[in-house]
């Protein structure tokens, strides 16, 4: 912009007051560039002015004003450049704490269990230090191997507490439990709970979630579907949707649709990977606002790895989105092995 103004000025021989572009300087260097590049780049604007003031005439007292003003200018974007290195230093610390937190309370699953190959990822969508509500545990117990994805309604502490409340009572849960809909009634009851002691947004709360299990012999794959995405089985080339036979609402809402847990069963063939995700997949948009769907980016030849399956799919959807997701995206899948 300063030398801009310079050229702009000796090109129209003082024709065009270039005072403006030179002032606007040190304002556009602040945000961008350290104070001392801020400072300098007031320095350089009034340096410049002064050059155009003497190649076209001798100075008068009339001069004082726009450099008074660009001087000021300059001092009060040095300030502003402060002011924002000390927001970002702030930001950044609260999302290494962010960072940690989510980490704390949602470890990496282990990489196998039982038959299984796992993979999990989690990305966040916002820039600023917001904890999310996405979710996903895997479980062996005397009764098999249990699965939990969900999707907490919210953000922040509120969520946090509400996410470490599902993940430990999933863990006992499924240890005690004999069959998958008992595991899903204690959920429920759990969310309940923390219902009924919560105000504000909190007492509004809610979770979409796909509990899921496998039996010691790995013989069928059973899972509850409460109100949240259908999982994905890809297996040779293909990608299908395990919907729910029997839609049921989300845990914390249950009171309202009844006790009944319906749990649809469906084959797993060796080789084949169950892909679970959270809304921030399958409502990720892209600029013309079309949703991005999930099933024909999997349905490929890919290998029977689920580390290799979330990454074509996370791929996929930054591509869709133009590298941003809208949303905070949970993903696990498993893979069963000879």
């Amino acid at each position: 912009m300063v030398v801009g103004a310079f050229v702009l000025d000796l090109s129209t021989l003082g024709g065009v007051n270039v005072f403006p572009l030179l002032a606007a300087a040190p304002g556009v260097a602040a945000p961008i560039l350290s104070l001392r590049g801020t400072i300098a780049t007031g320095v350089a604007a009034n340096l410049a002015g002064l050059a155009l003031v003497y190649l076209e005439r001798e100075p008068t007292r009339d001069d004082l004003v726009p450099f008074t003003s660009l001087v000021l200018l300059t001092v009060i974007a040095a300030v502003v450049n402060v002011l924002l290195r000390r927001d970002r230093r702030q930001l950044r610390t609260s999302r290494e704490v962010a960072a940690a937190v989510q980490h704390a309370v949602l470890p990496d699953p282990p990489r196998r269990v039982g038959r299984l190959a796992v993979a999990s990822r989690y990305e966040v969508a916002h820039e600023e230090a917001a904890i999310g509500g996405d979710l996903f545990a895997i479980h062996e117990t005397p009764h098999g191997i249990r699965m939990l994805l969900a999707d907490v309604r919210g953000k922040g502490l509120e969520a946090v507490r509400t996410v470490n409340a599902l993940l430990g009572c999933f863990r006992e849960a499924s240890d005690h439990r004999p069959d998958l809909p008992g595991v899903v009634r204690q959920l429920e009851d759990r969310m309940q709970a923390g219902i009924g002691q919560a105000t504000g947004a909190e007492a509004e709360s809610f979770a979409t979630a796909v509990i899921a299990e496998l039996p010691p012999d790995c013989s069928v794959l059973r899972i509850a579907n409460r109100g949240h995405s259908a999982p994905l089985l890809v297996h040779e080339g293909k990608a299908s949707p395990l919907e729910p036979t029997t839609p049921s609402l989300p845990l914390g809402l249950g009171a309202l649709g009844g006790d009944d847990v319906p749990v649809d069963r469906f084959d797993l063939p060796v080789g084949a990977t169950l892909v679970l995700f959270t809304d921030g997949i399958d409502e990720a948009r892209d600029a013309d606002g079309v949703f991005f769907d999930p099933v024909p980016v999997l349905c490929r030849h890919l290998p029977p790895d689920p580390d290799a399956v979330l990454d074509a799919l996370l791929t996929a959807v930054f591509r869709h989105t133009g590298g941003k997701l809208q949303d905070d995206a949970a993903l696990f899948a498993v893979t069963l092995d000879e």
